[in-house]
């Protein structure tokens, strides 16, 4: 059975990257008249990549700072008026995430903690 799970781990990893994988596009330039609109971007990602991961990884109790990063992730969409990272929609990055940390999880402890 634990041989299951990490399968399942594996997949669940493939499955994250080959979503992020096939919504992210790097590109140069592309912020516009003002480098507050790169950064608030760039910062909605990273803020948005340590929630997913704090909410899977942090003890129970401590899994307030994930929600925190979510929600700071998703002011930030605002604030910079549009993401530099089209095509991939806040959706997508957080499904694909969310897969690989629980894959990740699976493959090492057996379990998800959520």
């Amino acid at each position: 059975m634990k041989f299951l799970g990490k399968v399942v781990g594996l997949g669940l990893i493939l499955l994250g990257v080959y979503f992020l994988g096939k919504n992210i596009f790097f590109t140069t330039g592309g912020y516009g008249y003002s480098f507050w609109r790169g950064l608030s971007a760039d910062l909605a990602v990273m803020t948005l990549a340590g929630g997913v991961v704090s909410l899977f990884t942090l003890p129970e109790n401590n899994r307030v700072l994930g929600w925190i990063l979510i929600g700071a992730s998703i002011l930030l969409i605002f604030a910079g008026g549009r993401a530099v990272l089209a095509p991939v929609s806040l959706w997508h990055l957080f499904i694909s995430l969310a897969s690989m940390t629980s894959g990740y999880q699976l493959l090492r402890t057996g379990r998800i903690n959520f």
